[in-house]
């Protein structure tokens, strides 16, 4: 039986995924994480508590913010 994951799910419960994070990621430790997850979704969580919550994305919406994030969609955002 397939592992039902929905947002907010403890990121460290979800087992057998393999997180990874940004090759920018500096050294403070401000960073996400992503997994591919069995389903086919994303879970993103944050590298400074990885048994916090984690939000699920479906491969359509990770797409699109990807696709937003490369067009400069979200440069306001920068600091």
């Amino acid at each position: 039986m397939e592992q039902s994951i929905g947002n907010g799910v403890q990121a460290s419960s979800i087992s057998g995924v393999e997180w990874t994070k940004s090759a920018r990621s500096n050294q403070s430790g401000n960073c996400v994480e992503v997994a591919q997850l069995p389903g086919g979704g994303v879970a993103v969580r944050n590298s400074r508590f990885p048994d916090g919550p984690a939000l699920v994305y479906t491969q359509a919406e990770m797409a699109a913010f990807v696709e937003g994030a490369k067009d400069g969609d979200f440069d306001a955002f920068t600091v």
